[in-house]
């Protein structure tokens, strides 16, 4: 079973710079957005054997929101983690299927200044408790922008970039807080020793050419799957946002 999950930064403008066209390619059996940056009915996206998820932020428009397309009809769809200040920021969406839980999340910037490191940390608590009591009953399948990088080996400047936003300890603390609780990095987990392999790169001019990059989009799933784990991959050739897919691939017998 396949599965891919790419922040677009914006459907509508990445859908002019070949979503479509690598969509169709990669043919996943389920498919995870984050920024879609729309409201509903403001794009007309067909896509044939999908149903169709969204999330949109209610408040702010033309920001955030999240999207799964799926081959596979979810028993249940939950929309956030059941607190209004942050789920009006359309972050994440949930997919119930038959033997694991999807869930894709939009985890909050914290800017450059840091001026959203405390909204984003409280955040990132209530999200940990919302999947600590969702794993209680069946294993998770998290993916999505974390707007992290774990480890050293995670971002091309690790020197210069310590206490920056994406890379303070606190943000790296509660991406170790989910790996100490049972998810695996399925990426690192795969390929501990492989460097420059990144999911996010500047628009600043070369940055991406020269592979100025962090890797700060995840699967993580629960180590009760591990044996299922066939492989993860990051599509760094694709463009189209700032951000390139990532994706994974389990064994058949993760899902009737």
């Amino acid at each position: 079973m396949k599965f891919i999950s790419w922040n677009v930064n914006g459907l509508r403008a990445c859908v002019k710079k070949g979503f479509l066209e690598y969509f169709t390619q990669v043919n996943a059996d389920i498919f995870c957005i984050q920024e879609t940056k729309l409201q509903a009915g403001q794009i007309d996206l067909t896509l044939d054997g999908y149903h169709d998820y969204w999330h949109y932020a209610s408040k702010k428009k033309g920001y955030s929101g999240v999207a799964v397309f799926t081959k596979i009809k979810p028993m249940q769809v939950f929309y956030g983690i059941g607190v209004e200040k942050f789920d009006e920021e359309g972050r994440t969406l949930t997919l119930e299927f038959a033997d694991f839980y999807l869930v894709n999340a939009y985890v909050p910037n914290s800017q450059r200044d840091l001026a959203r490191l405390d909204f984003r940390l409280e955040w990132e608590d209530l999200f940990f408790a919302y999947l600590k009591d969702l794993g209680k009953n069946k294993p998770i399948i998290l993916c999505g922008d974390m707007n992290v990088a774990h480890e050293e080996i995670d971002l091309k400047n690790y020197k210069t970039n310590k206490g920056n936003s994406g890379f303070t300890l606190e943000e790296r603390a509660r991406m170790s807080n989910l790996l100490h609780a049972g998810f695996i990095d399925s990426f690192r987990h795969l390929y501990p020793e492989t460097r420059d392999k990144y999911t996010w790169w500047s628009y600043m001019k070369d940055v991406r050419s020269r592979n100025i990059g962090w890797r700060i989009d995840y699967f993580l799933v629960a180590k009760s799957l591990e044996n299922q784990l066939q492989n993860a991959f990051i599509d760094n050739q694709i463009l189209g946002s700032d951000h390139c897919p990532i994706g994974l691939e389990l064994g058949e017998r993760t899902i009737e």
